[in-house]
């Protein structure tokens, strides 16, 4: 059987080397998959070895309680370090034999650096550096058609093409009250924000006006 990457010893059988290398390719360049051997407490393959260790090292499989509990074969994920300050994502699994014994243990390690470091650009696009300046868009009434549509579309998970007429005419009795339908040529920017046509936008709209006049006279 041919390796293409990784390292191991005699002690690695044609059952396993095969299994950790095709998780090592599909999580590269960010997995070390390390498979030891209990007995021996030696580590004896390797594939991707982002932490520096060697086929041969020791295992210190005594980190992994309850190690020899038939009841329980797998552990985590669990966070772990490695000393230039990366922290890794782990789960191990014991492989057993036929009776039952522990006959090997294969281990994941996913190094996080790249994901967290996502992560924080993501969050730095995410969060606002500073509040909108006012002196620039308090004139600015799309913003509010923006705002109001988005916050609405947010809170109900739903794609703005997939709005219910509900939905939409309280998008434009709240876009009434704001006094969007007052600007001049509000109509066509507030039926392209909501996918739907002028005619129907029009249509919503004295609807909409409708049943406020009607819930104003019943109150």
């Amino acid at each position: 059987m041919e390796i293409t990457s990784g390292a191991v010893d005699s002690r690695v059988d044609e059952r396993w080397a095969p299994v950790c290398e095709v998780i090592a390719r599909l999580l590269s360049p960010h997995a070390e998959v390390v498979l030891h051997d209990p007995r021996s407490d030696r580590i004896v393959g390797i594939w991707n070895p982002v932490s520096g260790r060697q086929v041969g090292d020791p295992s210190l499989l005594a980190e992994l309680d309850g190690l020899r509990a038939v009841d329980r074969d797998t552990y985590g994920p669990y966070l772990k370090s490695l000393p230039d300050g990366r922290r890794i994502s782990s789960v191990s699994a014991v492989i057993r034999d036929m009776s039952g014994r522990a006959e090997r243990v294969l281990c994941v390690n996913v190094d996080r650096t790249a994901f967290e470091d996502a992560a924080r650009l993501l969050n730095a696009f995410a969060t606002p550096i500073e509040p909108r300046p006012r002196v620039l868009f308090e004139r600015d009434w799309t913003e509010t058609v923006n705002d109001v549509i988005g916050a609405h579309v947010r809170e109900r998970g739903a794609a703005t093409d997939r709005l219910t007429r509900a939905d939409r005419l309280q998008l434009l009795g709240s876009l009434d009250s704001a006094g969007i339908f007052s600007r001049r040529g509000s109509v066509p920017v507030v039926a392209r924000a909501l996918r739907v046509s002028r005619s129907m936008t029009y249509q919503l709209l004295a609807e909409a006006r409708k049943e406020r006049a009607e819930d104003a006279d019943a109150s």
